[in-house]
């Protein structure tokens, strides 16, 4: 590996060899921007090797830095033995040699101080571009640091820079020429199991590295890449720079060692290397053989999605019914197959451990099949939105202006636990003129692969089975979230974390909510019996939805009536446990909710009594998720100030909270709930997936500074 300007090498467990290497770009990591090294990074470095040296790795360092250390003593020494005219016109260009003859001892000074506060042993070996020139050094070296090794020592390998045969310092002949191509040379020589060399960027890149366009290459294949890339200017200090360690990673894979090119500014990369985390570019000398590499699937699969929606917006709204009506009819057909692959991701569940809430979300019951076919159906019968006209306008006399729906593009859906949703997404997609690409959960890899086999099946050749790609591993979220430029929207439907994660760490939009703090208010003139019918459903017909009830909101007045005393007992008889907010635990003495924005299990619920109608809706809009919320009073007046002032996607009166579904709502399916202000909210159905395009048909019109144009603006019908 090359770790902030080191490389190391590592083979597995017992006796795994491990080379870590110093240099250029290496020694611009170890070395700071005023040329003196980095001790932080050199540190955290030694700090690596000693706990891998700890968990039985053989690490092996090549190291640079010699030249600077010297460099810097030297400048010192002139610096203070100049004279005042020497200052006005100082000259520290000193010879590389020199630099390295004065600043070898002093770096491993520093490396045998660092490692001995560690408890660790380093020894020195220097070589030169001569010595392999020997037949017989292969043997000794390799019997020399084998010896350490077993001793537990670390060898630290460096050129012998002072008395090396090249004609000069920055001289590129010999068999090896810096201390990339020094480290690729010793870790075929040890049968290193891992060559890792660190740079000052992230990886290698398909640009500048500056550049918000330029993706990091996770997987180098030479056939691939190596004509598209270009290298900018070598390191601040050093001999090389990316494209050296390039050079020396390619000739050190095909010598059977892989090699990681990573970033040796960050303080934990040999760890994360060899804990098998996706960092920086790997070099296989069979990477040529694999299919492609992780970012390219991912990129392939987008826009593979956008190429077919593209055909799909080209057939008739006759045709686009056709498929839907196709994926209705396959679905009943292999309804047993499905439910086959169900049981056994469910099944499979149990067996995992996972929560109640999850297995009963995952698990698709007798009728859920004919349900969904029968919604696919209705989505079908829908007026087609493709280029639907909503606005007509003449700008001017023979000037026409028209605003008419179009698809989004391509979406990303990442949705846990639920393989109903897949069936839903797709529908909604397909009607849309979208290309779609899903990631489910694992809990549920069977029933996805299925869904996803039978309706891609249906889908015409003529518009491509990619129409629709399903994503199979979780690395792979990364490199999609990375695509701003292909995909269009995100919607992540799942956990209140994935939905965080998932805004905090792209640029694409997303479209979703990140928490399900639903409230029902009970006002003090509110029909109990019709309350108790309200809030048992909204509690407790589907608990673990995001429509279902968090927060019981009562007014003070019904305290210790008869019917909040039955409604309480009939809840906890369902087995709600039942939190108070400060007044309700000090009236009721029931326990104490920690927030009221927290979302306990999907069996508990918060109670608090409010003053009135007011505090009902303040209440909601400080500590509400947006999603949706209830009024249940016959006062009218109390009723419209609710619905008016409650700012959710979603307000009620005197209907349960489980109604907020795209299904309910007559939208045919969704794929998910918005809480956000911005093109959608509320449950998300077909024309959630669309947006505008503006159309002007004209007969030869130009602006020309506006002269001799007669702006009408005049509203047209529709056709």
């Amino acid at each position: 590996m090359e770790l902030n300007g080191v490389h190391v090498v590592l083979a597995g467990e017992e006796g795994c060899q491990i080379f870590v290497y110093n240099h250029e770009v290496g020694t611009a990591v170890v070395t700071g921007q005023n040329g003196r090294l980095a001790m932080g990074r050199l540190g955290s470095l030694c700090e690596q090797v000693k706990q891998l040296n700890f968990q039985g790795y053989e690490v092996i360092l090549v190291t640079s830095g010699a030249v600077g250390v010297g460099r810097q003593r030297l400048q010192y020494r002139k610096l203070i033995h100049s004279s005042f005219a020497d200052l006005q016109n100082p000259q520290m260009d000193f010879d590389g040699k020199a630099c390295a003859a004065v600043g070898q001892s002093g770096l491993m000074a520093i490396y045998d101080t660092l490692f001995s506060q560690l408890d660790v042993t380093s020894s020195q070996l220097l070589v030169t571009d001569r010595d392999f020139k020997d037949p017989n050094f292969g043997d000794q070296l390799r019997e020399t640091v084998f010896a350490l090794l077993d001793l537990k020592v670390i060898p630290l390998f460096n050129e012998n820079d002072a008395i090396s045969t090249r004609r000069q310092y920055e001289d590129p002949s010999g068999i090896f020429w810096d201390n990339d191509s020094l480290a690729a040379l010793l870790a075929a020589e040890l049968n290193a199991d891992l060559l890792i060399m660190l740079s000052d960027v992230e990886g290698l890149y398909s640009g500048p590295p500056s550049d918000p366009q330029s993706k990091i290459i996770h997987t180098y294949v030479n056939e691939k890449h190596g004509k598209l890339i270009s290298f900018g200017e070598k390191s601040r200090v050093g001999r090389g720079g990316m494209q050296a360690k390039v050079v020396a990673a390619a000739n050190a894979a095909s010598k059977g060692v892989p090699v990681v090119i990573a970033s040796g500014f960050a303080t934990d990369t040999i760890i994360k290397v060899l804990k098998g985390e996706k960092v920086g570019t790997l070099f296989h000398n069979e990477a040529n053989l694999w299919e492609c590499s992780k970012e390219s699937t991912a990129r392939e699969m987008a826009v593979a999605a956008r190429d077919c929606s593209r055909r799909l917006q080209k057939l008739s709204s006759e045709e686009r019914k056709k498929i839907l009506l196709d994926i209705a009819d396959a679905l009943e057909a292999n309804e047993d197959a499905i439910r086959s692959e169900n049981e056994a991701d469910v099944e499979a569940a149990h067996s995992a451990g996972y929560e109640k809430s999850l297995i009963a979300r995952m698990t698709l019951k007798p009728g859920k099949i004919t349900n969904l076919a029968r919604s696919i159906r209705a989505i079908a019968d829908m007026e087609d939105p493709i280029s639907h006209t909503l606005k007509r306008t003449e700008v001017a006399k023979d000037l026409v202006f028209e605003k008419a729906y179009c698809p989004l593009g391509v979406l990303l859906i990442i949705f846990e636990s639920r393989p109903d949703a897949l069936v839903q997404i797709a529908t909604l997609a397909i009607r849309s003129g979208n290309g779609l690409l899903l990631k489910g959960g694992k809990e549920a890899m069977r029933s996805n692969a299925i869904l996803h086999k039978i309706i891609t099946g249906v889908i015409p050749d003529d518009v491509g089975k990619k129409l629709i790609g399903l994503v199979t591993s979780k690395d792979e979220i990364a490199d999609l979230l990375a695509l701003d430029d292909v995909i269009d929207l995100v919607i992540p439907r799942g956990s209140k974390n994935l939905v965080s994660q998932i805004k905090a760490t792209t640029k694409i939009p997303v479209l979703g909510h990140a928490d399900g703090i639903c409230h029902v208010y009970i006002d003090k003139s509110a029909d109990m019996d019709m309350a108790k019918r309200i809030v048992l459903d909204a509690k407790v017909d589907y608990p673990a939805a995001c429509n279902a009830m968090e927060t019981l909101l009562v007014h003070k007045d019904l305290n210790k009536s008869e019917g909040l005393d039955d409604l309480l007992v009939e809840l906890e008889k369902e087995g709600v446990v039942i939190y108070g907010g400060p007044v309700a635990h000090d009236k009721l003495k029931v326990p104490k909710v920690d927030s009221f924005r927290h979302e306990y299990s999907s069996m508990a619920c918060t109670l608090e009594f409010v003053d009135d109608v007011q505090s009902a809706i303040d209440h909601i809009n400080r500590y509400g998720s947006a999603h949706t919320d209830c009024i249940i009073t016959t006062d009218e007046k109390a009723a419209e100030a609710f619905l008016q002032q409650v700012d959710s996607a979603a307000v009620f009166h005197n209907a349960s909270t489980r109604f907020c579904d795209g299904t309910r709502f007559g939208l045919g399916a969704e794929v998910g709930i918005s809480t956000g202000r911005i093109h959608a909210r509320g449950p998300v159905g077909v024309d959630g997936l669309l947006t505008t395009r503006c159309i002007l048909r004209g007969s030869g019109q130009v602006v020309n500074g506006d002269k001799g144009v007669v702006y009408t603006h005049r509203d047209l019908p529709l056709q």
